[in-house]
């Protein structure tokens, strides 16, 4: 017997496990920057670009199919959204304030995490709502969304790629692997989940038999690998300066700050 989902009468779940999956992102992010010597407006203007970016990089790719419709993008803005645009655009989004404002120091290690425990409570959002199924299937976890046919559940196969993910990007980080690299690892690792996972979904070919996200991730990985070895690069040359830990009693003591001061000068 296949299971039936969403449950009727429960619209405000989707709404609600997404806005739950926004807060755990930021609440888990906060705690993984308190080690980073950066400056209140910096952390604000940081997480503020990838709130941003994450959702332009969302909608974006909708937005540009229905150019020509003068109605989309009001009613995309309620609607049609992507989650490998979202996390390429949240990237982005961070890059381009530290850039502005000069900030060299690395988060990509303290966003990793928290990033992959959001967007996994996201694809929780995703089943409640009964969007983003799979194929049909005729497993016996096949989940009937509406329309009378079994499919794949791919919103909780994708949740638990992302818990996974969020449990061994934590321990990396605890560990100190991977050191500058945790988001780059991060967004590599679904790409190849995602490129796989699309022929569980029924998406339409695009190009070449591919799904536009297949395309999309054959398009991102070199970028992405870019980037890795351009940090991996700067690290062997620049090694990463260990982030400033003062405890209380040096925090409150003024000559010791002065001293500091004239030691470094």
């Amino acid at each position: 017997m296949a299971i039936s989902w969403p449950p009727a009468g429960t619209p405000f779940l989707y709404p609600l496990v997404s806005g739950a999956a926004l807060a755990i992102a930021i609440a888990l992010s906060r705690r993984g920057q308190k080690e980073l010597s950066l400056a209140p407006r910096e952390r604000l203007a940081i997480v503020f670009g990838a709130i941003v970016g994450a959702a332009g990089g969302a909608k974006l790719p909708f937005l540009l199919a229905r150019w020509r419709d003068v109605s989309a993008p009001v009613a995309l803005l309620a609607t049609d959204k992507t989650l490998l645009g979202g996390l390429v655009g949240g990237y982005l989004g961070v890059e381009l304030p530290k850039w502005s404002l000069d900030v060299d120091v690395k988060t990509g290690d303290s966003f990793a995490a928290p990033v992959a425990a959001g967007i996994a409570a996201g694809r929780l959002g995703c089943f409640v709502g009964g969007c983003c199924y799979g194929v049909p299937t005729s497993l016996p976890w096949g989940v009937d969304f509406g329309d009378g046919v079994r499919r794949h559940p791919t919103q909780l196969y994708e949740l638990v790629f992302h818990v996974s993910a969020a449990v061994l990007l934590w321990r990396l980080r605890s560990q100190g692997r991977y050191r500058r690299q945790l988001m780059k690892l991060y967004v590599l690792v679904y790409l190849a989940y995602r490129f796989a996972s699309e022929f569980l979904r029924p998406e339409p070919p695009w190009c070449f038999g591919l799904t536009a996200y297949q395309v999309a991730c054959m398009g991102l990985a070199p970028f992405f690998l870019w980037l890795w070895w351009r940090d991996a690069d700067a690290s062997s040359h620049f090694p990463e300066r260990p982030a400033r830990v003062e405890s209380a009693d040096r925090r409150e003591d003024p000559s010791s700050r002065r001293s500091e001061g004239i030691v470094a000068g």
